[in-house]
């Protein structure tokens, strides 16, 4: 059937009311998203803390294999979305499906390789004799369901873009909420399963992924025409991916800086003992509902800002950002508040370790006062990306890992200990922020002054 073209959902109307008629709905999806990892550690921390370690130890290699996935996500909603603002469904329709195909190769391969490799590449993160046979159980299974966890961090983007947040939010939702009822099924053998301990939590997320893909899969095919899979010329498909790796290199880059600095600053708090690395993985996770309202609207910031620059909106542009960053630096100071008030009371939902206890409310209380500035630059990232500017993107995340993170939180540890390496991640997060906020103004500007056209 032919699809008639539309005008862009993205490109008309109140910046601000498009921008929060994106996120709001996407406001569900986003706790989804961090409900996975906390129902994941809150179930895991009932086994002890040595089984609550061993989480933390795999929380950056997931990320790390995650954002893999994601990068040529953010490829394939940079793209489409740039089609879909130039009233080009015929080219979106074929990025999309060749980018799901893309995708799909890439996650066997990251499985095979990192099915083989769990010893070795824990071993170097810290992993001793007690957490590294937990860490194998957990990552086989893991690695198992690839593929299943790779294609909706491609999905969100593309729906987004599309004009279907709501739809974007429910598969999230949909997978979550299957995580939390077997969750304790599997991980304690209830109703006659067997007790399967942290592999339990592991083949929990891949069958509530599995499901929600499913559903996502249906939705780019049947509802927004935008999956059609059908023979067509090895070259045509291999100019796709050229076309997404564009974006999708330094994405991932950019992306893997992230759980590269986890990992280093895992290993240093390995040095601290277990109830470091527990505390530290665990507070982690409780952070990420610190970001689940901006990272609601941050997911829709890239869609937003590409199908702009194909409609020729750049003043739509400017003024988005204007609206995320003062929402993001709002937002945050309260967020911090909160937070450092409702420290122990955290604490308490995760571990009755006293150790544990201390280090995790001492991370909570120094770290959350740069939330706010640490989503700016987020935000500045997506835009960056969204303004077919990824390269630009990945330079900010490294300076704020290579050039302030890793060296300041080295230098913390050495001065400060614990508390040093947090603070190092304080003034890292402030910093970068201002940066980025700066550079993208500039990056706006020199649009304009090229000639871009604007819109009144």
């Amino acid at each position: 059937m032919k699809v008639t073209p539309e005008v862009p959902q993205l490109t008309h109307g109140s910046v601000k009311r498009t921008l929060f008629r994106m996120a709001f709905p996407m406001l569900a999806g986003t706790i989804a998203m961090s409900a996975y990892n906390l129902a994941d550690t809150w179930y895991v921390s009932l086994l002890g803390t040595v089984p609550l370690a061993a989480m933390g130890f795999t929380f950056p290699v997931i990320m790390l294999l995650t954002f893999v996935a994601g990068s040529i996500g953010t490829g394939v909603t940079t793209l489409s979305s740039h089609a879909i603002g130039k009233i080009d469904h015929e080219t979106a329709s074929r990025i999309v499906t060749h980018g799901v195909l893309f995708t799909m190769i890439v996650a066997v391969l990251m499985a095979i390789v990192g099915y083989n490799t769990i010893e070795p590449v824990f071993t170097r993160l810290g992993a001793d004799a007690l957490t590294l046979p937990l860490i194998g159980e957990y990552m086989r299974t893991w690695y198992l369901g690839a593929l299943s966890m790779a294609l909706p961090m491609m999905g969100n983007g593309i729906l987004i873009a599309s004009g279907d947040s709501k739809g974007a939010s429910r598969f999230m939702v949909l997978g979550m909420a299957i995580n939390v009822v077997l969750d304790p099924i599997m991980i304690f053998g209830w109703f006659g399963f067997p007790a399967l301990g942290i592999m339990g939590a592991a083949l929990a997320t891949v069958i509530s992924q599995a499901i929600s893909t499913t559903w996502l899969l249906y939705l780019l095919w049947s509802k927004h025409q935008l999956l059609k899979f059908r023979l067509g010329s090895l070259p045509l498909f291999l100019q796709s991916c050229r076309s997404i790796l564009g974006f999708a290199i330094p994405s991932g880059l950019s992306m893997m800086l992230m759980p590269i600095s986890a990992a280093i600053i895992t290993a240093l708090l390995s040095k601290y003992g277990h109830q470091a690395v527990a505390a530290a993985g665990a507070a982690s996770r409780i952070e990420m509902f610190a970001f689940v309202v901006p990272m609601a609207l941050g997911i829709s910031m890239t869609p937003y800002i590409s199908q702009n620059l194909g409609a020729g909106r750049i003043d739509r542009i400017r003024e988005g950002k204007t609206v995320a960053s003062t929402f993001a630096i709002v937002y945050g100071g309260f967020i911090a508040v909160v937070f450092y008030l409702a420290a122990p009371l955290l604490s308490r939902v995760f571990t009755d370790d006293p150790e544990v206890s201390r280090i995790l409310i001492m991370y909570i209380r120094i770290i959350s006062f740069g939330y706010g500035m640490m989503e700016v630059h987020r935000y500045c990232g997506f835009i960056m990306t969204g303004m077919h500017r990824p390269a630009a993107a990945t330079a900010l995340n490294a300076l704020r890992v290579l050039v302030l993170l890793i060296p300041l939180s080295y230098a913390g540890a050495h001065y400060d200990g614990i508390r040093g390496i947090f603070v190092a991640r304080l003034i890292t997060d402030l910093t970068v922020g201002t940066i980025g906020l700066i550079w993208v103004s500039r990056a706006i500007r020199s649009v304009i002054a090229a000639g871009q056209k604007i819109t009144s």
